[in-house]
């Protein structure tokens, strides 16, 4: 079995959803916040955290492989009562996608996820699949199973995920630092500070960013090359903010980066 480096002693993955569900509720308080895409989030957040309880039980009972083909079937009655929950306490866009999903055959549900699985389609045309293996994929590196997957250049070197969100820091050592956060595990890794997270592009005069006064802390990282973007957090400032959590807050940006026609490299955490 290929195994990770264990993920460093703390809270349990489901806690780990939980706080990132209570990150959203507290940003959807605020009136001045698109309430709607928070509301989303917070409620596959706790979904994503229950799914993930019954995984690590599961794991604890047969180890998982981190091959979904084997692993699928130990880990589909869960995912049942993923999307079922979804469909219940989702807000109506959320529970229209798990009720249409929810009534796949077990062959149909299988084959849809290793599409996924395998990189056979675009991430952005199946957000659910992600959601649905978010839980299993986290549950693997903090298990320290390396997840089968392939691992292309510039994606998630634990799982071959994309990156969903980018993070800011600066630190006294080392000036500003950044990093990328797995869309599908939630691994972080760094990377260059002028350099495209899509195609490896480093001239600077190609790799424009994009600010707003409205979002401060957040940053449009474009490429002409490509035309791929990943949006960026400062959390220096603010020791509360979850990079996949705080996105959220300013998909203004992401509406004005699609009008000059730019891609996001992978959907956030509301898709």
């Amino acid at each position: 079995m290929a195994t990770l480096r264990r993920a460093s002693a703390g809270p349990g993955i489901a806690a780990l959803f939980a706080s990132r569900a209570a990150r959203a509720e507290t940003l959807r308080a605020d009136p001045s916040r698109d309430a709607e895409p928070l509301a989303l989030a917070a409620v596959l957040l706790r979904a994503q955290g229950r799914a993930a309880e019954e995984i690590e039980a599961i794991h604890g009972e047969r180890p998982l492989s981190g091959d979904l083909a084997l692993d699928l079937e130990a880990i589909s009655a869960t995912l049942h009562r993923f999307l079922a929950t979804l469909r219940r306490e989702g807000p109506a866009a959320l529970a229209t996608l798990a009720e249409s999903r929810a009534s796949d055959d077990a062959r149909t549900m299988a084959s849809r996820l290793l599409v996924y699985w395998n990189g056979e389609r675009e991430v952005a045309e199946d957000f659910l699949s992600r959601a649905l293996l978010r839980p299993y994929v986290e549950t693997l590196r903090a298990s320290g199973v390396a997840p089968r997957r392939a691992r292309a250049r510039g994606r998630c070197p634990a799982c071959g995920g994309g990156a969903g969100v980018g993070r800011r820091r600066s630190e006294e050592s080392q000036g500003a630092v950044r990093s990328l956060l797995c869309a599908l595990c939630g691994f972080e890794w760094a990377i260059a500070r002028i350099r495209c997270p899509a195609c490896s592009e480093h001239a600077p005069g190609k790799l424009p960013s994009f600010t707003s006064p409205s979002h401060p802390t957040a940053r449009i990282e474009a490429c002409e090359t490509c035309r791929r973007y990943v949006k960026t957090l400062d959390t220096t400032f603010d020791e509360r903010a979850l990079p996949e959590v705080d996105d959220l807050a300013s998909l203004a940006l992401d509406l004005w980066a699609r009008e000059q026609g730019f891609v996001r490299i992978e959907p956030g955490v509301a898709g």
